[in-house]
């Protein structure tokens, strides 16, 4: 079973880009995954279209992508670069990308490389954590964004919304600047997992995933030690009833607010 479905967050990115892959299908066109890591989306996203390539710059992480998505056979993986894609221009009519942005160092340049790659019509989704994250899912670092001098670094602690090697959050109204800039329309920008979330995956999270997942940080290279893991298949375990609960319960009762710990977007190229 992949066990990441029994992580609210992750869960609810999966859930997102299920439904909008399932409202925007090109039966007959060609995706990019950009970002692809460990390959938990590539079979879902290879259903609807007819050719999905996922680039990914850690070799390791594609490895293992491959071999758990050996079997499918409309889908490819490669080594590249998000800042620098070496495909052609107008190459792809969908782009998926989950969680990665915030790992690139130079996130306009990404949303560019995004714009430039697609086709006119073509749809990007996207997920990313959220500069404005509930208090409950960060307490020590809410607190530090609202004393920290502009001068100061960004971030007090590299655990809560720092973990999984953030260095830097993306905020709503840079990124929908970025967009606009590049020449994209945005279809749906939307707040994924709030503060009953938060309070679920506050901090232990991160520091489980330091310890245990391989790559933790979502890096090029990983050569961390220690006892590491990944999703030894692409199911679902049956208790992610539990987790599927757990969200709609987070969205009865915090969906009124604009904190939340990730955001979905959806993207049309002009």
């Amino acid at each position: 079973m992949n066990f990441k479905f029994l992580f609210p967050t992750f869960r609810n990115r999966y859930l997102f880009v299920k439904k909008r892959l399932e409202q925007y299908q090109f039966p007959n066109g060609t995706a990019l995954n950009l970002g692809t890591g460990e390959g938990d989306y590539d079979r879902m996203i290879a259903g609807h279209c007819a050719q999905l390539i996922g680039c990914d710059v850690n070799e390791e992480d594609l490895a293992h992508a491959r071999q758990l998505n050996g079997d499918v056979p409309n889908l490819r993986y490669e080594p590249n670069n998000a800042l620098a894609l070496s495909y052609p221009d107008s190459s792809f009519d969908l782009l998926v990308s989950c969680e990665v942005i915030e790992h690139v160092g130079q996130p306009e340049k990404m949303v560019q490389e995004m714009a430039r790659v697609l086709r006119p019509g073509g749809i990007a989704i996207m997920t990313f954590p959220s500069r404005e994250f509930p208090i409950t899912y960060d307490p020590v670092n809410r607190f530090w964004q609202w004393v920290r001098k502009p001068s100061d670094r960004e971030n007090l602690i590299s655990q809560g919304a720092y973990a999984f090697g953030h260095d830097y959050l993306i905020g709503s109204a840079d990124f929908k600047k970025w967009a606009e800039g590049a020449g994209f329309e945005i279809l749906e920008f939307k707040g994924l997992s709030r503060h009953l979330v938060g309070i679920l995956e506050v901090y232990w999270t991160g520091i489980a995933q330091s310890i245990f997942k391989k790559n933790a940080r979502n890096v090029t290279s990983d050569t961390k030690g220690g006892v590491k893991i990944r999703p030894a298949s692409t199911g679902e375990p049956w208790l992610v009833f539990i987790t599927d609960f757990l969200l709609w319960l987070d969205r009865v009762l915090f969906g009124w607010t604009n904190r939340s710990i990730g955001k979905g977007i959806v993207l049309r190229k002009r």
